[in-house]
């Protein structure tokens, strides 16, 4: 199975249409299984950005894209139009072996994330009942604080209650969005991993537009870091190898 995770879209006054068009050419060629787009689809929550960018998503091939709410597509009042323009449900059996759920963590007027008591639990309960499968969770704020992002304050403000969830329910792999900046944090039987922006001029710390290509194969594994028109890397190949930023 392969999965594309794509973040921070920001259709809108900060979109690169051309970035978009190539990210759209290359996905297509990969044909991947499912497309995960954790958030921030829209720059600021408008009518106008959310229909353009349902419109921008149909041209890519695939058998399911599941969307997340970010901070920036609850702005004014954009938490009313995400549900209309992008249904989703919560949890995805993608195939006997892979369920993917999602959590959102975006509110209205704020920028830090928050999943809250409630639904931390129900995705205790959730993943639990999956014992035997590769367990995903995906949602658009960073859970762990990120390497050239600047002073954060804007991380799951109850990141130890859900890190502690994941971690007790066997959690393979989170994906989180938000900090336009790729990186994976591993935590033995857990991998924490940020995607980059893939659309928008707000690049950060790696300074080109990327996504992630995750591969599942007998039950392991592997995560891509993909520069948009550029070079397929390992995202621990970046993580561990700092010189990668002064090619930049």
């Amino acid at each position: 199975m392969q999965i594309v995770q794509i973040s921070d879209l920001h259709v809108g006054s900060q979109f690169l249409q051309e970035k978009f068009d190539i990210l759209v050419k290359e996905v297509n060629e990969l044909n991947p299984d499912v497309i995960v787009i954790t958030g921030d689809l829209t720059n600021e929550g408008l009518m106008g950005e959310y229909k353009k960018c349902k419109s921008l998503l149909e041209k890519f091939k695939t058998k399911k894209i599941i969307t997340i709410s970010g901070n920036h597509d609850y702005r004014n009042t954009g938490y009313l139009l995400f549900k209309k323009y992008f249904p989703f449900e919560t949890v995805n059996e993608l195939d006997d072996d892979v369920v993917l759920v999602t959590v959102g963590t975006a509110r209205p007027d704020r920028n830090e994330g928050e999943v809250g008591h409630r639904q931390n639990l129900w995705l205790e309960r959730t993943m639990k009942k999956y014992k035997d499968k590769i367990k995903i969770v995906a949602m658009h704020h960073h859970l762990i604080a990120i390497p050239d992002t600047g002073s954060d304050q804007l991380t799951v403000v109850d990141a130890g209650d859900v890190l502690r969830t994941v971690l007790d329910s066997k959690v393979d792999v989170v994906l989180c969005g938000h900090k336009h900046r790729p990186w994976a944090w591993n935590f033995k039987t857990l991998t924490v991993v940020n995607a980059g922006t893939a659309t928008s001029e707000r690049v950060r710390g790696l300074f080109e537009n990327t996504y992630n290509i995750l591969t599942i194969s007998n039950k392991k594994i592997q995560v891509d870091l993909k520069i948009v028109g550029g070079k397929r890397m390992p995202i621990d190949e970046l993580v561990n190898n700092y010189n990668l930023l002064d090619d930049q």
